[in-house]
């Protein structure tokens, strides 16, 4: 290519990264609306769509564990007006899906967002009261019990896994497309208890229409002060808090991810994002947490983490 032809594009390159965005932005949610990772998306892309002069629309593409969604996002146009906010799912789902995208290796990578605790919850009738009584309840009546997640390699499904894993628990396991349905059918009795991240129990549980046994931290909650931890109950292995991340199409221009990611740093500074994340118990993260190096780091450990976890129970 002749040398003034490249500098012409290198120049075009430039000028369209300086304009970035010129146009609204999708945020790809690969789990149904109304649930946890959707709150947080929308809190987070307001934000960041007012710190970027455009809007942020979120787009849920949920099923399969959140693959499909995952899987368009990976195959849009990299210019910066496709990205994906994902959880935890991110990291599990090449073990549970094989043949699914390669999440390392299909994605530019914008930046940490929050780190949501666990509750587990029961409808509200549901015999046990406490986290106890609700292991021994379990062991008793063994696949009598039923389990709402939403579906395989979800963090509902994931703390499920551990739950099973640390008191032989079995129940009938019933997948939902996302948590927002699975609570629908909790709060109305046709399930028996799930494990769903405080952005979507909160509410529920301090107006009593759920019962709540636990959060998965070490420590209690301020807005669930008066739920006990696992650590209490002597499960300390099931501490789990789900993190969120921040993707942009493999082949993003650095600008643009450069971009992306200085307004998800000022949307979490955000006064009105500190204090909805407040209400809903989510943490956001620290400003070196919110880059590209953090999020790679994060979903790197996190495949290896979960992979002989979920191979064994595979192998059940």
């Amino acid at each position: 290519m002749p040398s003034a032809l490249v500098s012409l594009c290198l120049v075009v390159e430039a000028a369209a990264a300086q304009s970035y965005p010129s146009r609204p932005i999708t945020m790809i949610v690969p789990y149904a609306a109304g649930g946890p990772t959707d709150t947080v998306a929308r809190v987070v892309a307001d934000a960041m769509g007012r710190d970027l002069g455009q809007r942020v629309i979120v787009e849920n593409v949920a099923g399969a564990g959140g693959t499909i969604g995952t899987t368009r996002a990976a195959g849009s146009d990299p210019g910066g007006y496709t990205l994906l906010l994902n959880h935890i799912g991110m990291a599990t789902a090449p073990t549970l899906y094989p043949g699914s995208i390669d999440p390392l290796a299909s994605f530019e990578f914008v930046g940490l967002v929050a780190d949501v605790p666990m509750t587990i919850v029961a409808r509200r009738s549901f015999p046990p009261n406490s986290l106890k009584e609700l292991i021994d309840y379990t062991a008793e009546q063994g696949e009598k019990i039923t389990y709402a997640h939403a579906g395989a390699g979800t963090a509902s499904h994931i703390c499920g896994v551990l739950f099973a894993s640390e008191t032989g628990a079995r129940p009938i396991t019933i997948p939902y497309k996302g948590t927002g349905p699975a609570m629908i059918d909790l709060l109305g009795g046709q399930v028996d208890f799930m494990c769903d991240q405080t952005t979507n129990t909160t509410n529920q549980i301090q107006s009593g229409e759920i019962k709540a046994y636990a959060v998965t931290t070490s420590r209690r909650i301020p807005a669930l002060s008066n739920v006990p931890t696992v650590t209490e109950a002597g499960l300390a292995k099931m501490e789990l808090t789900v993190w969120h991340g921040i993707y942009a199409p493999r082949g993003t221009p650095p600008e643009v991810t450069q971009r992306l990611t200085s307004a998800l740093k000022t949307a979490l500074l955000a006064s009105a994002v500190v204090e909805r994340f407040r209400q809903l118990s989510a943490l956001p993260v620290r400003a070196e947490n919110a880059s590209p190096d953090a999020l790679k780091a994060k979903l790197t450990a996190e495949i290896q983490r979960w992979k002989p976890m979920l191979d064994k129970e595979a192998a059940r």
